[in-house]
């Protein structure tokens, strides 16, 4: 049992996109990702997506768009994530004591396909929502 959770496309205003470098002790190593994170009870998806924007990146989205939603390993776990394109970033930091080292990496679009094809972007969640971000959102 797991509780929903979203994942972010943060875009800022020169079209990169905002990865998130940070240790992840299951997989014994750091992981070049987007951002994410698990609800609060009773919190709405869309305050989710800015409170753990404010905690991972230090930027508030003044514009969200749902793009789609996806299980992250429907055959073990129901927990269910919710993917959304960020975009009009401000300035908002929020700290929270799991964040201190998460180094933000600004990321041309054009070098998203070779991090995923080279490995260096390894999870699920980060492929399926920058590879649906190429897909269907990209200006």
């Amino acid at each position: 049992d797991h509780s929903e959770a979203m994942v972010a496309v943060p875009v800022d205003a020169n079209g990169k996109i905002l990865l998130v470098e940070q240790f992840r002790l299951a997989a014994g190593k750091t992981l070049l990702e987007l951002p994410a994170g698990s609800l609060e009870p009773d919190e709405d998806v869309e305050e989710a997506v800015c409170r753990e924007l404010q905690e991972e990146i230090g930027y508030c989205p003044k514009t969200l768009m749902r793009m789609t939603g996806f299980y992250s390993a429907p055959g073990y776990c129901n927990e269910f994530l919710h993917l959304y394109l960020a975009t009009d970033l401000v300035p908002a930091q929020l700290t929270a004591e799991d964040t201190s080292e998460i180094k933000v990496i600004p990321t041309p679009v054009s070098k998203i396909s070779q991090l995923i094809s080279s490995g260096k972007i390894c999870d699920a969640k980060s492929i399926a929502g920058l590879l649906f971000y190429l897909k269907y959102c990209q200006p």
